[in-house]
């Protein structure tokens, strides 16, 4: 059985769930998830991992972000994006370039955000964007985020409304969503999002990803194992009697310091993902037995 991962640039108007279906039928598995929910109108990179790869998916999901978007500064939606109904209009030809740039600015570092009502989080097991189409007023808690990284290369007024291109590095877990409607917020003429691109997960750009076509045709490479190991942890070289023990999920002498370690032996597979427990490195996921 084959594992591992591929990198695909969703298109507009897909769920990344859709994308995962195509992804099952092509690689003959039900086996596959992905790195983290992009909306359907945004676009870029989904990470898919597939067999044991999926098995990997969460490190690589906390991985920072990079994000090409556009806010709109003048209109709130109920949804903080394109997507959702006009909630409230304000002419925003007043805002000057300086106020705009300034207010990008308060939301750069680690920051406290408001995720948007419609996104994933979960409300007592349930998606809070369920809770909001079913007509519940959802307001979630603000939460921890880092945004290292956050330039405007451009700012374009198309009559009462604005438009700011952003450029975004952030830690898993930041909304774009919410920085147009902060934005929109902290001016006092509302904001939403209507484009969203992402360009980069972790060690994962565009320069590797596959189109949908190229996906659902089967004309792909899929990515190693342990070749995404490497970009993703410390890789650690596994002897042959190291890999016996830690098949019997044995742990061996400890890492260098408190990192977790792709275990990795001479040809090139996967072993186990060792982190330092009591002084010895002791395999959290195992992905290969002794021959």
């Amino acid at each position: 059985m084959q594992h591992g991962f591929l990198v695909v640039d969703k298109q507009p108007g897909m769920t990344s769930h859709d994308v995962v279906s195509v992804a099952r039928r092509s690689l003959e598995t039900r086996k596959v998830g992905h790195s983290g929910t992009l909306d359907p109108m945004a676009t870029g990179i989904l990470v898919l991992g597939f067999n044991n790869g999926t098995r990997l998916l969460q490190y690589i999901t906390d991985g920072d972000k990079d994000y090409r978007a556009t806010i709109v500064l003048g209109s709130a939606t109920v949804t903080d994006d394109s997507q959702g109904e006009v909630i409230n209009s304000t002419d925003a030809s007043h805002i000057t370039d300086e106020q705009i740039k300034d207010e990008i600015a308060k939301m750069r570092g680690t920051i406290l955000q408001r995720p948007s009502s419609v996104s994933a989080v979960k409300i007592d097991g349930e998606r809070a964007y369920n809770r909001v189409r079913s007509g519940e007023d959802v307001v979630l808690p603000a939460r921890e985020v880092t945004i290292s990284s956050l330039e405007v290369p451009q700012i374009r007024r198309m009559g009462s409304a604005i438009e700011v291109d952003i450029h975004v590095t952030c830690s898993a877990g930041t909304f774009i969503r919410a920085i147009a409607r902060d934005c929109g917020d902290g001016l006092g003429v509302g904001g939403h999002l209507n484009s969203l691109r992402r360009t980069r997960i972790a060690g994962f750009g565009l320069d590797q990803a596959i189109t949908l076509d190229q996906l659902k045709s089967k004309d792909f490479e899929t990515l190693d194992l342990a070749d995404v190991a490497r970009t993703t942890f410390v890789a650690r070289e596994i002897a042959m009697d190291e890999k016996i023990e830690l098949s019997f999920g044995r742990a061996l002498a400890a890492n260098p310091d408190g990192k977790i370690y792709a275990g990795i032996d001479s040809s090139n597979q996967l072993i186990a993902l060792l982190q330092n427990v009591d002084g010895k490195a002791k395999p959290i996921a195992v992905f290969a037995a002794a021959n």
